[in-house]
């Protein structure tokens, strides 16, 4: 197998993060402007236990938007990986953590728009990205992008959920 030259490695990067930051944006989006908006995504939340839930779902769909854009255009990419990081930690704890596969409503998927996050933050976001034209990739991407992703994200997602998760007693 041919190595990838950098040009190569640099276009697959662009569509990875611009195809996962789109949709991650768009899934933010949609708790803004689709279906129940706002009003119906808290309503969710204060069901499941995150309260308040019309802070929640304003901060779970601008975390979304916010880390979706970022990381489609290489910007901040370790923090934006972060958001994805803490969205997709609180998602799994409070709604998937019974299973592991998504197809019994597991945490499967939210691990992996995780990892993929991580990943993106630990590769760097390549040279085609506002980091590079800002001169930022050389300080932010390899182990430093991948703690910084792997370590805000954790603590945000966590604190979060110790902060604010209080889950509705189980019907008896």
């Amino acid at each position: 197998m041919a190595d990838l030259t950098a040009g190569e490695f640099d276009a697959v990067l662009l569509g990875l993060r611009v195809l996962f930051g789109l949709t991650f944006a768009a899934h933010g989006w949609a708790k803004q402007f689709q279906g129940g908006r706002i009003p119906g995504t808290a309503r969710w939340f204060d069901s499941m236990g995150m309260k308040p839930g019309r802070v929640h779902a304003q901060l779970a769909s601008l975390t979304e938007m916010g880390a979706g854009l970022g990381i489609a255009v290489g910007f901040v990419s370790p923090l934006a990986a972060a958001g994805v990081v803490g969205v997709m930690t609180v998602a799994g704890y409070t709604v998937h953590r019974d299973h592991f596969f998504i197809v019994k409503n597991g945490w499967e998927y939210n691990f992996v728009l995780a990892l993929v996050a991580v990943a993106i933050a630990g590769l760097g976001p390549g040279r085609w990205s506002v980091d590079h034209a800002l001169g930022w990739t050389d300080s932010l991407n390899g182990s430093t992008g991948l703690a910084i992703a792997l370590v805000l994200g954790l603590i945000g997602g966590v604190g979060q959920i110790l902060a604010f998760y209080r889950p509705p007693a189980p019907e008896t």
